[in-house]
């Protein structure tokens, strides 16, 4: 006999259906909403590629390409092994995480197991759900990954290929997961307060991120050593510049885009009310302050130089550097800022890097991508400006109290030292782990190459080859060489396009003159008729 459908009972089994599909609907966008988010921060390891790529001689080309593809591979390998589960863990204390090391203690296929908790006898710890666990894992990659790549800029073209592959591992294991545990996780002390009722604003990773990587490139930098000639005995500076400016131009521009996601992708869900607002206001800011950041910095450095009596140029590097400063620095609060309060965070940004920059140089480390103060000076602006110009800020009773300038409340200015406590502790953290790291490389001999291999360039020494073979032109250049030392046997062969050959940066412009002026240069006949019909 049919049950009528006006039946309590089946009308509530059909409510519960229903409320689980909308539950399932929701988990499901939110996950596919930060793998989609998180592919978007992978490319900007293809920006930082581009970016370094372009930022250095010719010579070294390759060797940039290939360690920020391996700072993918090796950042992949560690976060996977121990860096989540030191960064997010559960249970953790205020220090560091612990448990699911190498995806153990992970639900795979829903089947439950317990781990006894040894902080409480009574506490049993489930293992955390793959719904909750694979994307997340991805997303919090990409951040790490981010993090140990702003450090081979600071360090390119003089740095270890060793040195690299263990500062890599290290920082997404071990010294990035630590910090991302402190302002992130909540068992961190930064996030949960140790009792102040306080938590540390940092939305998106202008300390996390930005100020972590910067410290420890920094280090880097310091310890590496300048480039060969960068700095003279005399106090002068000899400028080294990159061999492709539209590489770097096209870095910057992926970058960018990337940083959209970076901010707007740390929202982590789009299925509640709200969630797609806070979304957008974030790339709204985070816009807004790269546009304000690369405006003040072009004009910035001209004023200066101009003031200095130096020529002044509208420059196109500093234009993108100061964009990228302004972005790092709306990482910390975009997501609770007014917009025009994003363009001055994005403008104290721009202004920061432009004399950040010089001072570097006066302290002569050489930073050939200035990754220091784009991302240390970067971050550390927004993560101090944040607490300033928050539109809620710190919480009281769960209800917002706002920012000094919005709130003017007591708690507002607890949450600015929060934040400064917060950039102490992770400046210190990062620069004993990195200190602790790059001074043991060096005394073994593994973080610097040799002056011959610098000389020649690590593409050809290190990885056998080089970003821009011209094949016919090295052919004909062997085998003109071979004919000037009188060596017959080899004639030059006659390319259809000597005007255009582009010889590597490598060959002598005194010897290959001494190798042209020897050679005859020989003429086909048809070459001739042609000659004599032009004179005719």
């Amino acid at each position: 006999m049919a049950r009528n459908q006006n039946d309590p009972e089946i009308i509530n089994s059909s409510l519960i259906w229903l409320k689980t599909q909308i539950d399932v609907m929701k988990e499901n966008n939110n996950e596919v909403f930060l793998i989609l988010t998180g592919m978007f921060i992978f490319l900007m390891q293809c920006g930082f590629a581009f970016l370094e790529a372009g930022s250095v001689q010719k010579k070294n080309t390759i060797n940039i390409l290939v360690k920020n593809i391996l700072d993918s591979f090796i950042g992949s390998i560690a976060f996977w092994g121990f860096g989540y589960a030191l960064a997010y863990g559960v249970p953790g204390n205020g220090f560091i995480g612990h448990h699911h090391f190498f995806s153990t203690y992970v639900d795979y296929f829903g089947e439950k197991f317990s781990l006894q908790d040894t902080t409480n006898s009574n506490a049993t710890v489930l293992p955390i759900s793959s719904n909750a666990y694979f994307a997340n894992w991805f997303f919090q990659y990409v951040f790490a990954a981010t993090a140990a790549t702003i450090v081979s800029g600071a360090m390119a073209e003089r740095a270890e290929f060793v040195c690299y592959i263990v500062y890599s591992f290290t920082i997404t294991g071990f010294i990035y997961p630590v910090v991302a545990h402190w302002v992130w996780s909540p068992y961190g002390w930064l996030k949960s307060g140790v009792g102040t009722d306080l938590f540390m604003q940092d939305f998106a990773g202008s300390s996390v991120v930005h100020i972590c990587g910067g410290v420890a490139a920094l280090v880097g930098a310091k310890l590496v050593g300048p480039r060969l000639n960068r700095f003279s005995e005399n106090g002068e500076i000899k400028p080294i510049p990159g061999h492709s400016v539209p590489l770097t131009a096209l870095g910057a521009f992926i970058l960018l885009v990337g940083f959209l996601c970076f901010n707007g992708g740390s929202v982590q869900r789009v299925s509640e009310k709200g969630d797609s607002a806070m979304v957008a206001m974030s790339v709204m800011n985070t816009i807004l302050a790269g546009s304000a950041g690369g405006l003040v910095a072009m004009v910035t450095d001209r004023i200066y130089s101009e003031y200095k009596g130096k020529e002044s140029y509208w420059s196109l590097l500093i234009t993108i550097n100061g964009a990228l400063t302004g972005m790092v620095a709306s990482c910390a609060g975009c997501n609770d800022i007014a917009p025009w309060a994003a363009i001055v965070i994005g403008s104290m940004g721009g202004l920061e890097f432009t004399f950040g920059k010089r001072l570097l140089i006066r302290f002569k480390i050489d930073d050939p991508l200035d990754a220091v103060p784009v991302h240390f000076g970067g971050g550390l602006t927004g993560t101090i400006l944040t607490p300033i110009f928050a539109l809620r800020g710190q919480n009281i009773d769960g209800k917002p109290v706002g920012g000094i300038i919005f709130g003017a409340h007591k708690k507002a200015f607890m949450g600015l030292g929060w934040n400064l406590i917060g950039c102490c502790g992770i400046i210190l953290w990062t620069f004993v782990c990195s200190f602790t790291m790059f001074y043991t490389l060096q005394n073994i001999g593994l973080i610097r190459i040799s002056q011959k291999i610098e000389k020649a360039g690590m593409d050809i020494k290190k990885h056998g080859q080089t970003a821009y073979p011209d094949h016919n032109s090295l052919q004909f250049v062997d085998e003109a060489a071979n004919a000037s030392q009188g060596n017959l046997e080899r004639k030059p062969q006659k390319s259809n396009n000597m005007e255009m050959i582009d010889l590597p940066a490598y060959v002598n412009t005194t010897a290959w003159e001494d190798v042209t002026t020897s050679v005859p240069q020989q003429t086909s006949s048809s070459e001739k008729s042609h000659n004599n019909n032009l004179e005719t």
